[in-house]
C-alpha cells in the first residue's frame, strides 16, 4: 500500500538522482531539475539523498494515502495541504492512512516542488535508476508522467524518525523577475570573438515559453554571432551547457537533454546555480557572470559539505 493519484497535476514524475553512465549509448540521465531541493526533501525524511520522489511542475498532485508515512515538501511553493489544512514546507510531516494530500498552483516563489516519502517509493530500477525519461518512455511509473488512478507503493514507510522535532529548515526564497547565473566558458568559446564573449556577459536575455525538462531557450535582443557557422561535430552535453545554434539565441540544456549535440557551446552554468533556473518561469530575465572552474568546484564542494552537515545533525551520518 502507498498512495493513489486522484489528480496528477500538470506534470508530475518520479525522479531520483539520475541515470548515470549511459549517455554514450544515447540515454540521458534525467533526474531532478532542482537538485538542491531534491536532496533536502530526501534528507528531511531520512532517505539517502538520491532516493526517488515526486517532482511537480507549476501545479501539484492530489494523493490519497493508503498507509501512514512521513513526507517532506521542498522547492517551489505549491501550497501543500492535508485534508484541507496547510502543512509546512521544508519539514518532516506525518500523514495518516485515509488522509488526502493536495497541492495548488505555483504562487510566485518557485515553480517546481519535490515530495519525498520516508523509505522511498516502490518503483523498479531501469539501468540503475527510478528516474522518468518521458521522451524515451523509460523509468518512473510506466515511463510517463503520473495520471489519475495510478497507485504507487511505499518501500519502507515510517511513522517515526530520529530527531523528528529537528527535521525542519527555513523555506527557500527563490529569485523573481531576474536571475543571475554564473558560467564557466567553453568548450567551444573559441568559436566566438572576444567582443561577442563580452556581449554575452554584458547583455541579458529573457526566458521564453520554450522551457521544459530538456532545455530552456533564451531570447536576446541582439543574437550572438559566431566566427563560423555555429555547427560542430556532435559531442557530449552536460547539465547546464549553453548551446548557441546558428540563429545566435542561447539554449541552456537541462535534466532531460539529449546526450550529444552539434551546436557550439559557449559555456556551462555552474551546478549550484541551476536550481535558480529550474525554479524560474518564462518572462524572467537572465544575466550571466563569468567564473573560473576552481570557484565552481569550491562552491559545489561547499554545497555537499552543507548537505553532509545537515545529515549528521539529523543522525543520518556519523
Amino acid at each position: 500500500m502507498g498512495i493513489v493519484v486522484e489528480n496528477p497535476g500538470l506534470l508530475t514524475t518520479v525522479q531520483d538522482e539520475g541515470r548515470f553512465g549511459y549517455q554514450q549509448f544515447g540515454v540521458s540521465p534525467a533526474g531532478p531539475m532542482d537538485t538542491r531541493s531534491f536532496y533536502l526533501a530526501n534528507i528531511l525524511v531520512g532517505n539517502k539523498r538520491g532516493e526517488g520522489l515526486l517532482e511537480m511542475t507549476f501545479s501539484g498532485v492530489t494523493l490519497l494515502f493508503e498507509e501512514d508515512n512521513i513526507i517532506a515538501v521542498t522547492g517551489g511553493d505549491l501550497a501543500p495541504m492535508v485534508n484541507g489544512e496547510a502543512i509546512p514546507m521544508y519539514q518532516a510531516v506525518l500523514v495518516h492512512a485515509g488522509d488526502r494530500l493536495a497541492f495548488g498552483m505555483a504562487s510566485g516563489n518557485g515553480c517546481r516542488a519535490y515530495l519525498a516519502f520516508a523509505g522511498g517509493l516502490d518503483i523498479p530500477l531501469i539501468m540503475g535508476s527510478k528516474s522518468t525519461l518521458m521522451r524515451n518512455h523509460m523509468g518512473g511509473y510506466e515511463g510517463r508522467k503520473l495520471e489519475k488512478g495510478d497507485r504507487i507503493g511505499f518501500v519502507h514507510p515510517k511513522t517515526e524518525l530520529p530527531n523528528m522535532e529537528k527535521r525542519k529548515i527555513p523555506q527557500e526564497v527563490f529569485p523573481t523577475k531576474e536571475i543571475t547565473l554564473r558560467v564557466v566558458t567553453g568548450p567551444q568559446d573559441y568559436e566566438f570573438s572576444e567582443e561577442e564573449l563580452r556581449k554575452f556577459f554584458w547583455y541579458g536575455a529573457e526566458i521564453t515559453n520554450e522551457f521544459d525538462r530538456m532545455g530552456c531557450r533564451l531570447k536576446r535582443e541582439e543574437p550572438i554571432h559566431h566566427l563560423g557557422d555555429g555547427n560542430i561535430i556532435s559531442d557530449g552535453i552536460a547539465f547546464g551547457s549553453i548551446q548557441v545554434p546558428t540563429n545566435g539565441q542561447p539554449i541552456i540544456m537541462l535534466a532531460d537533454r539529449q546526450s550529444t549535440g552539434g551546436y557550439t557551446k559557449i559555456g556551462t552554468v555552474i551546478s549550484v546555480d541551476l536550481p535558480k533556473l529550474a525554479q524560474s518561469v518564462p518572462g524572467y530575465r537572465v544575466r550571466f557572470i563569468h567564473v573560473g572552474i576552481e570557484l565552481a568546484q569550491k562552491l559545489y564542494i561547499r554545497q555537499l559539505q552543507k548537505l553532509h552537515k545537515l545529515e549528521k545533525e539529523l543522525g543520518q551520518r556519523s
